[in-house]
C-alpha cells in the first residue's frame, strides 16, 4: 500500500496535477500555439508539423483566412533539429500556397535538416506547397489529394518594365531548381506542367491527383499516415545502426 501511494505521489507535479493531465495540457497548448505536436508515446519520439491553409509571409492576411505563419514554423524547425530527444519529423500539408519567398524559405530549412523527415500531402499541396512537399527526404500523397503546378504570380501593383519580368523568371527558376533537386521530375517536364495552357480555365498550369503526382516523379509514393510513420521509423532505425 505504501508503495502504491509513493508511486501516485511521483506521478504528480509540484502543483499536485497528475502527470498525464499535465502532459495532455502541454500538448494541447503546443497544438494551439504552433500547429504542431511532439509525440512521445510511440516507438520513437517524433514531431508533427502541420502546414495548412495559406502560407503567410511578410504581410498579415485577413483574420478569416486559415494561415500558416512562417515566423512560427521556422523556430519550430530549428528547435526540432537541435532537440536530442526528437528523432524525426512528419510534415502534414493541406495548403493552397501563399507567399512564395516564405514558403521557399521553409522548404529550404526542411531540406537542410539532418534528422529524418517525411511529408504527407492531404487535400492539397498547391503552388508553393509543391516545394514544401518535396523538401522532405521521403514524400507521400493520399490518392484523393491534388497538387497544382503553375508559374509564379503576384498580386497588387506591378511595374510593367523588363526588370519585373526578369525578377519573375529568376524566382521561377529558383522554384524549378529546388523542386527538381529534391524530387524525381526533370526540369523540362516540370516547366511543361507549369506552362500547360489546356487544363486550367482561368490560369496556366496543371492539377495533378495523387497517382499522377507519383507517376510524374514529383512525389515518392502513394500512402497514408501509417506509411509515413513506417517510413520515418525505418529512417530512424537505419541511422541508429
Amino acid at each position: 500500500m505504501d508503495g502504491f501511494l509513493e508511486q501516485q505521489t511521483m506521478l504528480k507535479n509540484e502543483d499536485g496535477q497528475p502527470q498525464e493531465e499535465q502532459e495532455l495540457s502541454e500538448q494541447t497548448g503546443q497544438i494551439v500555439e504552433t500547429g504542431g505536436i511532439t509525440a512521445k508515446k510511440g516507438k520513437h519520439v517524433i514531431h508533427c508539423l502541420t502546414i495548412i491553409g495559406q502560407i503567410e509571409g511578410h504581410y498579415i492576411l485577413p483574420a478569416q483566412n486559415k494561415t500558416t505563419k512562417y515566423e512560427h514554423v521556422i523556430p519550430q524547425l530549428l528547435a526540432v533539429e537541435q532537440d536530442p530527444e526528437i528523432e524525426g519529423l512528419v510534415v502534414i500539408l493541406n495548403t493552397v500556397g501563399g507567399d512564395v519567398e516564405a514558403g521557399l524559405a521553409i522548404a529550404e530549412l526542411l531540406s537542410g535538416m539532418r534528422k529524418p523527415t517525411v511529408s504527407l500531402v492531404l487535400g492539397g499541396g498547391h503552388s508553393i506547397g509543391v516545394p514544401l512537399a518535396v523538401s522532405a527526404r521521403k514524400s507521400f500523397i493520399v490518392p484523393s489529394a491534388t497538387m497544382t503546378v503553375h508559374p509564379v504570380r503576384m498580386n497588387g501593383l506591378v511595374l510593367g518594365v523588363p526588370q519585373t519580368l526578369s525578377y519573375f523568371d529568376r524566382m521561377q527558376e529558383r522554384i524549378v531548381k529546388f523542386v527538381t533537386d529534391n524530387s524525381n521530375i526533370s526540369a523540362e517536364r516540370f516547366r511543361q506542367l507549369m506552362m500547360n495552357k489546356d487544363e486550367l480555365v482561368m490560369d496556366v498550369g496543371t492539377v495533378l491527383d495523387g497517382q499522377s503526382a507519383v507517376e510524374e516523379g514529383l512525389i515518392d509514393a502513394l500512402g497514408g499516415v501509417s506509411d509515413v510513420i513506417e517510413a520515418l521509423y525505418a529512417m530512424i532505425e537505419g541511422e541508429q545502426v
